[in-house]
């Protein structure tokens, strides 16, 4: 063997070792667009012909098309997080954070009315309630734990009563990414839990484990919109959430 094909091998060696570390870090997600809403703090959800921006207080109604701001959520609101469509209505996470003890409940947003109103109420939990999914009819619930106790965020699967099945811990891999806060974003999507913590353009894949008590992580992908709540866009399938920076909606496929 000539050295200038050991030259060759050992960087065609190099080449490959570099996709193989980087193969957990993709980007499958685009931006497709995005418009500005001052209420884009905590999260977003899209439903039908509207979006809706959601601030730690209240809930904001966009246009779809346009952008264009239309109605403000009635009713008293401490710490929305995110939201999730379900049977017409907008499910929000919402706690009494940074408050203490910690309180978490579920409440509804009717869009046409754009009240807003107590659904379910967790009471002190163990940590504070940042999103709610459905997966296979049951529902999963994200209570989350901030500073140096934010290993102990965990994930509660529910049946349809609430009453608890089991739950899971999150990885290191993920854990090591939240600095002082928590995952603040969730959603089910493609038989993958995907999550986000708070300020990163990340997402986190994960599978749920069959009888492992920590989630399994898959990947990071990075996206357009930062770490907070996003939601499924149910007119693309793609997801929509936010820039708090910024102060945008942003919507990716």
């Amino acid at each position: 063997m000539t050295s200038q094909t050991r030259i060759w091998i050992g960087a065609w060696a190099l080449t490959m070792i570099g996709q193989l570390a980087n193969a957990d870090e993709g980007s499958a997600w685009k931006e497709t667009r995005r418009f500005a809403s001052p209420q884009a703090v905590q999260a977003a959800v899209a439903y039908q012909q509207f979006v809706y921006a959601i601030d730690s207080r209240s809930i904001t109604k966009h246009e779809r098309c346009s952008g264009k701001a239309v109605a403000e959520s009635i009713g008293k609101a401490v710490h929305l997080n995110s939201g999730l469509v379900w049977r017409g209505k907008i499910l929000c996470a919402h706690s009494n954070y940074p408050r203490l003890p910690e309180q978490s409940q579920v409440m509804t947003l009717d869009p046409e009315t754009m009240q807003l109103s107590s659904w379910r109420d967790f009471g002190d939990y163990g940590g504070s309630l940042t999103w709610i999914v459905r997966r296979n009819g049951n529902w999963l619930c994200n209570f989350a734990r901030y500073e140096d106790r934010n290993h102990e965020t965990f994930l509660v699967e529910f049946n349809d009563d609430f009453k608890e099945i089991r739950r899971w811990r999150y990885p290191t891999e993920v854990l090591s990414k939240l600095g002082k806060y928590s995952l603040s974003g969730g959603v089910w999507c493609k038989d993958r839990l995907l999550v986000t913590g708070h300020d990163e353009q990340e997402i986190y894949e994960l599978l749920i484990p069959g009888r492992d008590e920590v989630l399994q992580y898959k990947r990071t992908v990075k996206v357009p919109f930062t770490g907070q709540g996003f939601a499924v866009d149910d007119q693309s399938n793609g997801l929509v959430g936010i820039s708090r920076a910024e102060r945008q909606v942003i919507f990716i496929e």
